[in-house]
């Protein structure tokens, strides 16, 4: 069994696990995993899992909008955001932020808006952010490029050149089990050019279970075979692979333990 793990974005306070939240929780670090932080979609979300994070030792919290969550995001967001974090030690970033030109209807320009004052939280608190960007390289890749905050760009499915642009930025890059998919060409060329110190493992979970689970429900367990097939590309040994992305994501999420 494989031990270090730190799955870098889960999404525990999602109804997926209302059934058996604390059952599956409660076996997690007995299952090799070290970590996890749990980034927050909404109020709602963010703020149970402030409430997770202080009921279970190995897991972090962040507090933030989705950029699905934009054309309804109170006016008071920020002040929401600044309350939980602040009320919450184990707070570790803002996010998940970002962008999602995925769906017609939503508003760009107020998603950027709320991005942008994201991030501006971020840097007050003096805090990383997790960015979602899908459908959006362009406007996601110059709105990092203005405000250079330190951040991961997570659930990555961009080029290798959006790749070694997001590297320029001196970010860090997510990879979800996508890596073990059939069609995951594009994915596996990209994290070929993410060096070592800059690469993070995720599950966003309860999605993108990894092959031999694809499709059921994720957790943070299956990261094992996103490693497998990460070391494969990287051409190293999987545990040492999983230990310098354990060490990554406590450097990024300032964790000293």
């Amino acid at each position: 069994m494989y031990n270090n793990i730190f799955d870098t974005h889960g999404h525990y306070a999602d109804h997926a696990f209302d059934e058996d939240r604390d059952e599956l929780l409660s076996n997690l670090p007995g299952k090799g995993v070290r970590f996890v932080t749990l980034p927050g979609s909404d109020d709602e979300d963010s703020a149970m899992n402030a409430e997770l994070s202080q009921k279970y030792d190995y897991i972090y919290a962040a507090a933030g909008f989705h950029p699905e969550y934009a054309d309804r995001c109170p006016a008071d967001h920020i002040d929401i955001t600044r309350a939980i974090i602040k009320n919450n030690p184990k707070a570790v970033a803002v996010g998940e932020i970002g962008l999602d030109y995925h769906y017609e209807g939503f508003s760009r320009d107020r998603q950027i808006q709320i991005f942008e004052e994201q991030m501006a939280l971020a840097k007050e608190l003096d805090l990383p952010v997790i960015i979602h960007s899908r459908d959006a390289v362009e406007d996601t890749l110059m709105l990092l490029k203005k405000h250079r905050p330190r951040g991961v760009v997570h659930c990555f499915s961009g080029s290798a050149e959006v790749a070694k642009e997001i590297i320029k930025l001196d970010m860090y890059i997510g990879f979800t089990g996508v890596l073990t998919f059939k069609n995951a060409k594009k994915a596996l060329k990209a994290i070929a050019e993410v060096p070592m110190d800059r690469l993070l493992l995720e599950t966003d979970c309860p999605y993108m279970a990894p092959v031999p689970f694809r499709g059921k429900r994720c957790d943070s367990s299956m990261i094992a075979y996103t490693a497998e097939k990460a070391a494969e590309i990287k051409e190293m040994d999987v545990q040492e692979l999983l230990d310098i992305t354990c060490r990554n994501g406590m450097t990024f999420y300032g964790i000293n333990e």
